[in-house]
């Protein structure tokens, strides 16, 4: 199935990485639910998903929060992340995101902007072959304030040289999406894998 664009002409592609370059939420949320069943914390697939692009740093306090539990946030972080990164065998690409990559590679410049660590996002696209293809990378600890505040994408504006009004994001959550809009870029809304 084709991912269709809105009508424009643009300068510059920012991609979202989880759940909209790689089909990675799945694998996330199962490396979170063994990550935090060794502090005996639940974390709700539907809420995994409404969190979908934020800092895993945040999600761990506001876990902590949400349960009266005191869990060490790096600690947690460091595992899950080293779950996840088991499962990168299994990874796979979102093929209509894909398509876009491959079909629009050095006509425009190209920036991931994600709520993952650097280390996460480098690992999933070059699990995928695809980390050469993008021109910068924006993620957690490159801005302070997370999506739905814009300053992410609009970092990433910056370092390619293009205008935001000129930017065009793909993006998988609602966080995201609000993110782009109030960086004043259009965006084009990536199903989630169950509403593919």
């Amino acid at each position: 199935m084709s991912l269709p664009l809105p009508a424009g002409e643009y300068r510059a592609y920012l991609f979202d990485c989880d759940g909209t370059i790689v089909d990675s939420m799945p694998l996330h949320y199962l490396a979170w639910q063994q990550a935090l069943a060794e502090w005996g914390c639940e974390f709700p697939e539907d809420l995994f998903y409404a969190w979908g692009g934020r800092p895993v740093a945040g999600i761990i306090v506001d876990l902590n929060e949400r349960h009266g539990l005191a869990m060490p946030v790096a600690t947690v972080a460091d595992r899950r992340e080293e779950l996840y990164r088991q499962f990168l065998p299994k990874l796979t690409a979102v093929p209509e995101v894909l398509e876009h990559i491959i079909g629009s590679h050095r006509r425009v410049p190209f920036a991931v902007v994600s709520g993952s660590t650097r280390d996460s996002v480098t690992a999933s696209l070059g699990a995928l072959g695809l980390l050469d293809k993008f021109d910068v990378l924006v993620c957690a600890g490159d801005y302070a304030r997370a999506k739905p505040d814009p300053e992410a994408f609009l970092r990433a504006a910056e370092l390619l040289g293009v205008a935001p009004q000129d930017c065009l994001v793909f993006e998988d959550t609602d966080m995201g999406i609000q993110a782009a809009t109030a960086a004043g870029m259009a965006s084009v809304r990536v199903p989630q894998p169950r509403m593919r």
